[in-house]
């Protein structure tokens, strides 16, 4: 793993992909296992795509209002280490599982502030852009301002908008735990661009 910053790659959808990500140091891979996603996969690639990853890498699948039974079967097909919460879900629910529970949030207001800094330490947060369509991987930019604020309190993971040319300027103005990118490491949904992922991990060194 490159640098004291954590890199997760999401959105991940070809195999090709998830390697050039390991071989660059991330700390994560995530893979969407929501149908509505322009990334999302299935069950199957699902399976085959995380087939060949190392246990030093988390694996993790992006979900939306899950049931405990949909995740527990994701867990169980795909050897996953993390689940990845981007719906209305209460994250105390996956806690017992056995895997890392990741909520995220959108800092829209002082108040959301309060209330991410208020969850539980075991649950990891991660603060994205605010859609409420397409929960997540739009480019979108966080909310930096507030994404800092919550960072001085608890660790958080930075995601939305982060992209090679401002992770650094995001490092030092949010000081992030880790960060999260999808779309920025893309040529189109989806599809991954390995000298983006390189330039991503190497900026977070």
């Amino acid at each position: 793993m490159a640098g004291e910053i954590r890199v997760k790659i999401c959105g991940l959808t070809r195999e090709a992909d998830v390697a050039a990500a390991v071989a660059a140091g991330v700390w994560a891979v995530g893979f969407v296992c929501w149908p509505a996603s322009p990334r999302a996969v299935t069950r199957e690639q699902l399976r085959t795509l995380t087939a060949g990853v190392p246990s030093s890498v988390r694996r993790v699948a992006v979900v939306v209002d899950p049931s405990v039974e949909d995740v527990v079967l994701l867990r169980d097909e795909a050897s996953l280490s993390t689940v990845q919460l981007h719906g209305d879900e209460d994250p105390l629910r996956f806690l017992s599982l056995g895997l890392d529970v990741i909520k995220a949030v959108s800092l829209d207001s002082d108040a959301a502030v309060e209330h991410a800094a208020a969850l539980p330490e075991e649950v990891i947060v991660l603060v994205d852009a605010y859609d409420p369509a397409r929960r997540g991987g739009t480019g979108e930019r966080a909310n930096w301002e507030r994404a800092a604020e919550l960072a001085a309190r608890r660790p958080i993971i930075l995601a939305g908008g982060v992209r090679p040319d401002n992770i650094r300027q995001a490092i030092a103005q949010v000081s992030p735990w880790a960060v999260d990118v999808s779309s920025g490491v893309e040529s189109s949904p989806g599809i991954k661009d390995v000298a983006l992922i390189r330039a991503l991990v190497a900026s977070a060194d």
